[in-house]
């Protein structure tokens, strides 16, 4: 009876729930890295990796992106497993190619770079967050954060803000200091959501 009780919480979403869920987190995230892009703002993760490399390399984002995440594959496949590895190589592969299409479908004209930042950081983070929730990440720092929340039950919000912050402090030596600071509230705002969403145990999905 009690091993039944800990498998009853147990569930699992569907391969086509799976799809739904990723694809319309990756929409988040591409717009969220669309506003950034506008901006000229920077990001934490593999995705600001790929924002920096930009800058300095005749790629695209999405290239960069995608390019930057291979490496840690190999540690979802192993320590996360299949599924968890092949959501998120789909996450990774649809924002990659998203991000790069997406002035196909629309363009900014002007935004307010205070509403950019904000609302850019909400929306990646509502993605990864829904992403999370389907056994997913955004690779890269992504898959670490869950990898020591599941593991160590260190909170992956507060992790991946923390590693984040640092990443973007690398951006002094690339950015003016007044865009700089509206990355940084980008990544805190981004965080925020992952870090109040996403607590260990809160969602029982094998």
């Amino acid at each position: 009876m009690s091993k039944q009780n800990e498998i009853q919480p147990k569930s699992y979403h569907s391969i086509r729930e799976d799809l739904l869920a990723l694809t319309m987190a990756s929409l988040f995230v591409s717009m969220g890295i669309y506003f950034f892009k506008y901006c000229g703002f920077l990001t934490g993760g593999t995705a600001g990796i790929a924002l920096m490399l930009q800058q300095i390399m005749p790629l695209s984002f999405g290239q960069l992106f995608f390019v930057v995440n291979l490496p840690f594959y190999y540690l979802a496949w192993t320590r996360m497993g299949k599924r968890f590895t092949f959501n998120t190589f789909t996450s990774v592969t649809i924002v990659s190619f998203c991000t790069d299409n997406l002035h196909y479908v629309f363009s900014l004209e002007s935004i307010n770079r205070y509403f950019a930042a904000v609302a850019g950081g909400l929306l990646i983070g509502m993605g990864i967050l829904i992403m999370f929730r389907h056994v997913s990440s955004l690779g890269g720092l992504g898959v670490l954060s869950k990898y020591m929340q599941d593991r160590f039950g260190i909170s992956a919000g507060k992790f991946q803000m923390s590693v984040d912050v640092c990443i973007v402090a690398l951006g002094f030596f690339i950015v003016p200091l007044d865009l700089l600071l509206l990355s940084i509230v980008g990544a805190v705002s981004m965080n925020i959501v992952v870090a109040f969403g996403h607590k260990p145990g809160r969602y029982h999905i094998g």
